[in-house]
């Protein structure tokens, strides 16, 4: 019974997550990441942080993917339940010290927070294999274009 109300418990906080949800426009997204403090942290671009979102979640605040080993990624940066947040299911670090639920709706800025100490803790932005595959090396002007954003690399002012 107690395994009963908690998937109903976890479907009705999703539930509620998902309709508070948004898919972000690209320059959208990217004037709300540069507002934020995202443009020049620890070296990377607002064009780095836009690539990672589109191919990690489409730019989609509700987006879960369920991994083999039983974890989750979470919102728009795909953060995982067994590092960076707790599911409630999933044994977890909690290193955000954050509900995943948390992740899941158009109030990004604890997602931003959140990839801000993935990014400090590992020193890159190698913890995203989308950043490695499709964004490392690239020039990702492309993504800001039209966006009235530009790229910045100068990270002294925004350390974390």
């Amino acid at each position: 019974m107690q395994a009963w109300s908690t998937v109903v418990v976890t479907l009705a906080t999703l539930m509620v997550a998902t309709v508070d949800a948004k898919i972000y426009e690209r320059c959208e997204l990217a004037r709300k990441l540069e507002k934020a403090g995202l443009n020049g942290f620890r070296g990377y671009t607002v064009g780095d942080w836009l690539c990672v979102a589109h191919y990690e979640s489409g730019f989609d605040t509700s987006f879960v993917d369920r991994n083999p080993d039983g974890s989750s990624e979470y919102g728009i940066f795909q953060l995982n339940s067994a590092w960076w947040c707790n599911n409630g299911v999933t044994s977890t670090q909690n290193l955000c010290h954050i509900n995943c639920n948390d992740l899941l709706n158009n109030h990004i800025i604890d997602d931003i927070a959140c990839a801000k100490h993935v990014v400090s803790l590992h020193k890159s932005m190698n913890a995203w294999d989308s950043w490695s595959r499709h964004c490392a090396g690239h020039d990702l002007s492309e993504w800001l274009k039209g966006c009235d954003v530009h790229l910045k690399t100068d990270s002294s002012h925004t350390e974390w």
